[in-house]
């Protein structure tokens, strides 16, 4: 069952960046970042990670650095986007945003040390890599994780509200805010593999499209789904003139897309035979979630 191993993994990863906080001095901030990286969340980029190492027959010990980073960058994100500057967002993952629990103060402060986190987590001593792979896989993140990624992108959904974009636009928008981490999970995972420019290509532009149907998904859901169930406010897109291709499309036409970008992405799998089936489940799971 997909949901069974998302909760297994989620539980691997939150028991790592636990212990790895308390092994650190401590803060005013520790609990903030607690609060807004371990508590909910189905962590389903670490679980593409685990999935995709299985492909390259990599073991989770040499992936968990790269997950927890992941998880760090994610939840960065999500305080930050929450905030009444941004998304002005009050419940996420069933429960009150990190400025609605501690402050706004403290969730930029927090959000921020996630960010910063990530890449200790990566450059760690601890962190059995060569360094040359360590430097590869921290220099992809920040470009995943900064003006040409997820900020980027941020900056152009804020920018976007209100305003009629082409698809084009609108899928470079959320290939930048959601696309760029699942890129930069699938491409990491080649980088410790040992994989050449061209698989690694192959992985990232991959990613992105796994992204990109993440994203549709998450946009059905915010049209359909319940609070209850996706544990954070619902129909808010439209309410807030939000871009998104289920909004130029309409929902039949925006599904139809995801489910076709779903059957592009499964086809380019089958090179890697049963080795991906984990990373199949997943995908597949992505698109008909309801939560």
């Amino acid at each position: 069952m997909i949901k069974i191993k998302l909760k297994k993994n989620a539980k691997k990863v939150d028991r790592f960046l636990l212990n790895y906080l308390k092994s650190q001095n401590k803060s005013l901030l520790i609990k903030p970042m607690k609060y807004g990286v371990i508590s909910g969340g189905k962590k389903i980029r670490s679980s593409i990670i685990f999935d995709t190492g299985k492909i390259y027959n990599l073991s989770e010990k040499k992936l968990i650095n790269i997950c927890a980073a992941v998880e760090c960058i994610h939840s960065y994100s999500l305080i930050h986007d929450d905030l009444p500057c941004m998304d002005n967002d009050s419940i996420r993952r069933g429960k009150p945003s990190t400025h609605i629990k501690f402050g706004e103060a403290s969730a930029v402060l927090a959000g921020s040390s996630l960010l910063t986190l990530a890449f200790e987590i990566i450059t760690s001593k601890k962190f059995n890599l060569d360094s040359k792979i360590k430097n590869e896989i921290a220099r992809h993140l920040a470009s995943c994780s900064g003006h040409t990624g997820i900020a980027g992108g941020q900056e152009l959904d804020l920018r976007y509200e209100n305003k009629k974009k082409s698809i084009n636009q609108i899928i470079e928008m959320q290939k930048k805010k959601t696309g760029k981490l699942f890129n930069f999970c699938l491409y990491s995972v080649g980088v410790v593999a040992n994989k050449d420019k061209s698989e690694k290509l192959f992985l990232s532009k991959l990613g992105e499209e796994i992204g990109l149907l993440f994203q549709l998904a998450d946009d059905l859901l915010d049209k359909k789904g319940s609070l209850s169930l996706v544990g954070k406010p619902v129909k808010k897109d439209n309410k807030k003139g939000k871009s998104t291709l289920l909004k130029l499309m309409g929902e039949k036409k925006a599904y139809l897309y995801a489910n076709n970008l779903k059957r592009k992405i499964l086809r380019k799998l089958k090179k890697h035979g049963k080795k991906a089936n984990e990373l199949v489940k997943t995908i597949e799971f992505i698109l008909e979630r309801k939560f």
